[in-house]
């Protein structure tokens, strides 16, 4: 990928540089610009973290894979404590960050390529910030915990983090899921790019959904909620475990 492709990347990579606080904007297929996160968000020391996060990552164990892990804020905090960890990302520039914060393990990888690992090499399996969306679709999420259950070992878990798309008044939003009806997409799937500055990401789906919606994803895949963290507001977590025979 090169860098004027890689926006996540160079936001993120302009954060280690001046220590300023970045975002990057989000533009859907519709047209709709937003931004992404709250600036600085990816660098949070555990301390200035949401107290349902703390309480997710608290579940971990044993040796850890980070899908998406930006930079690295999640995977260098168990590091320090002392766990396994190895953290994957699509963005080269995302790679660099963590490599220069001090994260042992990382790897280029997007999550299409998570069979590349060999099998039972993994316990816990991170998708916090909002990650569980990198599945992208229905079908996209149930292929990939199939190959998240050859690579993980059979107690294994999911730490995951999402947002329920119900939980919105927001009238683009809403009309944007009536669009995704009627395109036989769920409600909360979006396609969207990341820009930053002069940098335009490629095109990707996202997958936003609600408790019920993740139970149904799960559902035949050899894993379960185990249970859910939330506040009452659109984002929750939930842990998710390996079906016993």
């Amino acid at each position: 990928m090169k860098a004027n492709q890689d926006a996540q990347g160079q936001q993120l990579l302009a954060q280690l540089k001046s220590g300023l606080p970045t975002a990057e904007i989000i533009e859907r297929d519709d047209g709709y610009i937003d931004i992404g996160t709250e600036p600085g968000s990816y660098f949070r020391d555990y301390n200035d973290w949401w107290s349902l996060e703390q309480r997710a990552i608290r579940a971990a164990k044993g040796r850890v894979l980070d899908i998406g892990c930006g930079a690295g804020r999640h995977a260098l905090y168990l590091q320090k404590k002392g766990f396994d960890v190895t953290g994957i990302d699509a963005s080269p520039g995302a790679v660099r960050v963590c490599k220069a914060r001090g994260l042992k393990k990382v790897l280029l990888r997007p999550i299409a390529d998570l069979h590349r690992f060999k099998p039972e090499a993994f316990d816990t399996v991170l998708m916090l910030g909002n990650n569980f969306g990198l599945f992208g679709s229905f079908r996209g999420a149930r292929r990939l915990l199939k190959a998240l259950g050859r690579i993980t070992s059979a107690d294994a878990q999911l730490i995951v983090g999402t947002r329920n798309p119900q939980q919105t008044k927001n009238r683009h939003h809403l009309e944007y899921q009536r669009l995704n009806r009627r395109r036989g997409r769920m409600r909360g799937q979006i396609r969207f790019r990341i820009r930053y500055e002069t940098a335009i990401g490629p095109w990707m789906d996202y997958l936003f959904v609600s408790p019920d919606e993740m139970k149904s994803i799960l559902d035949g895949t050899g894993w379960k909620v185990d249970r859910f963290l939330d506040s009452g507001g659109p984002t929750y977590f939930a842990i998710i475990r390996r079906e016993q025979n």
